[in-house]
């Protein structure tokens, strides 16, 4: 394959750092042949500023590429993929892989946080058999956009696990911050949960595949998760909340902050905790324990650089790090997130499998484990913690 055609679903966050991401690239010629998104102004003005080509929608643009990239709302994934997958294209596709949005005509009325989740498991279980199935049949190259896998930090704990020979007894993982900036973040049905799937996916990801890692070192297998017993919250919408305007609090039918303390195979643990109450930006972390080391895997904030600003409008045009309320003060500036989070790395990663005709370390095996984790937490919280059995999809 001399230049490999992407083409990008999606004009978020996420499609911006993809587009900027792909054009560093290097060892394979790319070409991002365009973008599409539901909203006709945002794809035009998308490719206007980047140099693409906008198109009405997936399926006229899938005869110009060779990769689908999903950096759209989680609710359009598995139509996304399946549609790439029946073409015969690659799939990249960012987190969460897919999940439930209720019935087809739900509005706001309808209430995820009060919906029974063992149906939402059964639900999303039959889905992720389906992009299973469509991916394998064509024989296809799939990409999870986890970034946690590919930051630095867990990619040193990846070597030391495998040269050391490590068995890793318990992990734990934080992402949370104050609150997402999507105007339909905090609704069940365009989100498909809250915290647990808006956020806790990544230290999750992060984890399991360390996990994965550990197996295939030790014994040619991945240890898998076997069982999650998880509590969720909604602390912004508690009575007694007394609200200072610093805290994202508008939200419809999810929960603001979770936990999930996860039981591998092999009978090892991870406890995971993540939320949308905590000031001072993104905090992102692993830390492993292991029978012969100890890691902390710093993502968020990592403290390369840490700038002092005495009045916050001199920094107005200069980005710190992510989900920072104000840049007065000391604040840990991140030089190169796309460097420090692991999203060059990624991209690198995908584009290189799929050039190769291999498999990128963050797959559709993971993507697939996260998923089904992530909904049985859904059912352990609803059975307050009770532990619950994770199905393998």
């Amino acid at each position: 394959m001399e230049t490999l055609r992407i083409g990008i679903v999606g004009t978020g966050f996420a499609g911006r750092y993809h587009v900027e991401c792909l054009r560093r690239v290097y060892g394979v010629q790319v070409q991002i042949v365009g973008v599409t998104s539901r909203r006709r102004e945002s794809r035009e003005a998308f490719a206007a500023a980047h140099g693409l080509r906008a198109f009405d929608g997936i399926e006229p643009m899938l005869e110009h590429v060779d990769v689908l990239d999903l950096c759209s709302p989680p609710y359009a994934h598995e139509a996304g993929i399946l549609v790439a997958a029946a073409a015969g294209r690659s799939v990249f596709c960012e987190k969460p892989l897919t999940g439930c949005f209720g019935p087809p005509d739900a509005d706001d009325s309808w209430r995820g946080d009060r919906a029974a989740k063992g149906p939402m498991l059964v639900e999303v279980m039959a889905k992720l058999v389906r992009i299973r199935e469509a991916m394998q049949r064509h024989e296809l190259v799939f990409g999870y956009g986890e970034n946690f896998v590919y930051a630095p930090s867990v990619q040193k704990e990846r070597e030391i696990i495998e040269k050391t020979g490590a068995q890793v007894l318990r992990l734990t993982g934080e992402e949370s911050h104050n609150g997402s900036a999507s105007p339909v973040y905090g609704i069940w049905r365009c989100a498909g949960g809250g915290s647990l799937i808006g956020k806790g996916v990544h230290p999750l990801g992060g984890i399991l595949y360390l996990k994965r890692v550990e197996g295939l070192a030790r014994n040619g297998r991945p240890i898998r998760p076997r069982t999650v017993s998880a509590r969720v919250h909604e602390l912004t919408r508690l009575a007694s909340y007394q609200d200072r305007k610093l805290l994202r609090t508008d939200y419809h039918d999810i929960e603001d902050y979770g936990v999930m303390h996860i039981v591998f195979e092999d009978g090892t643990v991870a406890d995971i905790m993540t939320g949308e109450v905590v000031l001072g930006g993104i905090y992102d972390f692993i830390e492993v324990f292991a029978n012969n080391h100890r890691t902390r895997c710093h993502l968020s904030p990592v403290h390369l650089v840490d700038t002092y600003n005495p009045r916050g409008e001199q920094y107005r045009d200069i980005y710190l790090v992510e989900k920072c309320s104000t840049q007065e003060g000391w604040s840990p500036a991140a030089p190169d997130e796309k460097f420090t989070m692991g999203y060059q790395a990624e991209l690198q990663d995908f584009v290189s499998c799929v050039a190769a005709g291999t498999r990128p370390q963050s797959d559709l095996d993971l993507a697939l484990d996260v998923t089904a984790t992530t909904y049985a937490a859904y059912v352990s919280a609803e059975r307050r913690g009770t532990e619950t059995d994770i199905p393998q999809p």
